[in-house]
């Protein structure tokens, strides 16, 4: 049976990391809430699972229901080739993701630093500041990071974990293409200092299955719905 992913259907999202990882794979799934009536499908299933998600995404493989991004990717990892076998490669895979995570946090908090239930123009000038520091030390920093662990990889530094494309590759791709799409000036100025973030992002599109997927419709374009949104204000 195919795999069932659960998102939003208007939006990369935190969903887009999953898709990435099932594209990759080569993996049969259905993206149900882009299907007919998928959305109200969606809501049904998160008002009467056992265990239900906090919030989308979440996979469905057979009776197993995974919520939260990181998880979802750990689960996939194992079963597709795209983490290492062994414990502790498994875990420091996984640590990697946990921390994507807090930057993809962090990137939507420029938008939306008071609150969710907002709109961006509600909280504009908190927007600027948070942005401010966005660009000029989180960026660095968390590039910087990834930078450190490229350099580090007794394997190389060509992937973030081992010698092969794992699943917190594919996350960094997606991170640099979020951000470049929301903050190009800044993303740009900050990957000079992070070169071999840069060629990995560039040799992830070219992988065939990732850069086919990318000039596919199931790709959902970037917008200002989704966490990486392009306010010029917010970019300098």
């Amino acid at each position: 049976m195919p795999y069932e992913l659960y998102y939003w259907p208007t939006i990369q999202g935190r969903g887009e990391f999953v898709r990435l990882a099932l594209e990759e794979a080569g993996a049969d799934y259905i993206d149900v809430a882009r299907e007919s009536e998928g959305l109200a499908v969606m809501m049904r299933m998160m008002d009467h699972v056992k265990h239900p998600p906090f919030a989308p995404p979440f996979l469905k493989d057979g009776e197993t229901i995974i919520g939260q991004s990181a998880a979802i990717l750990l689960y996939l990892g194992a079963r597709h080739g795209l983490a290492p076998k062994d414990p502790a490669g498994g875990l420091w895979t996984h640590q990697i993701q946990l921390t994507i995570a807090d930057f993809v946090t962090e990137a939507h908090d420029t938008h939306h630093p008071v609150g969710v239930g907002l709109y961006y123009e509600d909280q504009k000038a908190e927007a600027l500041r948070r942005a401010e520091e966005f660009r000029d030390d989180r960026i660095p920093k968390f590039l910087n990071w990834f930078e450190t662990i490229l350099a580090r990889n007794p394997a190389g530094d060509a992937h973030l974990v081992g010698r092969t494309l794992t699943y917190v590759d594919l996350s960094l791709f997606q991170i640099v293409q979020g951000l470049t799409y929301a903050f190009p000036k800044a993303t740009k100025r900050a990957l000079k200092d992070a070169p071999r973030v840069a060629s990995l992002h560039t040799a992830v599109a070219r992988r065939p299955r990732i850069a086919a997927y990318c000039d596919s419709p199931r790709r959902i374009p970037f917008n200002e719905e989704g966490i990486f949104r392009r306010y010029p204000e917010l970019d300098r």
